[in-house]
């Protein structure tokens, strides 16, 4: 029997993340402008923030590290509690949050519980990092404050509560949609300086659901438009804020693996796990992206949960949230018994 192809109106969803999605989507068609800019002070109202807690909260304590304070650059680290005696060091996970380049925060409520859950559920000690946001800030600043936070975290001794026994050598680079896409170009970025660096070392890259597009439509953008979250008026909307002037969605930080995608052949790119939802619009240009992997040579973990949508695991009461967590445990555990 053929499998049908989803659409939007065979999406099933608990109430809760029904209620939670249609907020989601009224906030983000609210604060666009038509002339490209943002409504940054409904944006913000509207936003759920969460403070940083020195004081363990659920086996996890969280501190807010300054990087460069010109540029307001820095991030939330998440230290886990729940070590056994026996643990002698922790992996890393630098973390990029989504939101298309323009919205939320490594401070927003749903990106702290997912971090903090990170930190707990893996054990690992969590760098959530706030970059700077389009339109006001277009390419390549996202890209260049995720290297400043390498660079910085290259020298653990300046960094206030960092625990001594976090591995600086076992970085584990990650991030979701907007995040997913920052991680990737940061991670082909940090194997083409590694050599400049005198500790860390990137040995993984979990990329969830990364924002990749194109001058062309793809399929499942068609066949899935009313999906929640991603829209192709947002995604283009999103692109155009994020890119300067007279550059098109075939630039090679959009289109990753299009035209003028970036050569890796020769480029020692991480061993990477990537999540894909089946009722995700942006699912083919993902699996563009780990064809494009592979083609040139490189290790890639593809998983693909049929019933997702994009920006499933932010909701834990979605069963494939679980099934992630332990496909991120599996995939740090391998790759740090690569190194050790």
């Amino acid at each position: 029997m053929a499998t049908q192809t989803p659409t939007s109106d065979s999406l099933s969803l608990p109430f809760k993340t029904r209620i939670q999605l249609t907020f989601l989507n009224f906030v983000t068609d609210a604060v666009r402008r038509n002339n490209g800019t943002i409504n940054r002070r409904l944006m913000n109202f509207l936003d759920r923030r969460s403070p940083p807690n020195p004081i363990p909260h659920n086996s996890v304590s969280s501190h807010d590290v300054v990087v460069d304070p010109a540029k307001d650059l820095w991030f939330r680290l998440f230290i886990p509690h729940n070590q056994s005696d026996t643990v002698s060091s922790l992996p890393i996970i630098v973390f990029f949050h989504g939101g298309g380049f323009a919205f939320l925060s490594a401070s927003s409520y749903v990106y702290d519980a997912v971090c903090r859950r990170f930190a707990r559920k893996l054990n690992a000690v969590v760098c959530s990092v706030e970059y700077r946001l389009s339109p006001e800030y277009k390419f390549p600043c996202q890209y260049d404050d995720g290297f400043s936070v390498l660079k910085f975290l290259d020298n653990p001794k300046q960094i206030p509560n960092f625990p001594q026994n976090a591995d600086v050598s076992s970085v584990f680079l990650a991030g979701d949609s907007a995040g997913g896409n920052l991680a990737h170009h940061l991670a082909v970025k940090f194997a083409t300086s590694s050599s400049t660096f005198l500790k860390l070392n990137v040995i993984g890259l979990i990329n969830i659901q990364p924002f990749f597009g194109g001058n062309d439509r793809v399929d499942s953008e068609i066949e899935l438009e009313g999906a929640p979250i991603v829209s192709m008026a947002r995604t283009q909307w999103l692109w155009k804020a994020f890119l300067p002037d007279g550059l098109d969605f075939d630039h090679w930080a959009v289109n990753v693996s299009g035209p003028n995608a970036v050569d890796i052949s020769q480029v020692e790119f991480p061993p990477t796990l990537l999540f894909v939802g089946g009722f995700d619009p942006l699912k083919d240009w993902q699996r563009k992206y780990y064809e494009w992997l592979r083609r040139n040579g490189k290790d890639m973990k593809l998983v693909e949960y049929s019933t997702a949508i994009h920006a499933f695991y932010v909701f834990p009461e979605l069963p494939e949230t679980s099934k992630l967590f332990d496909e991120i445990m599996e995939f740090i555990g391998k790759q740090i018994s690569k190194v050790r």
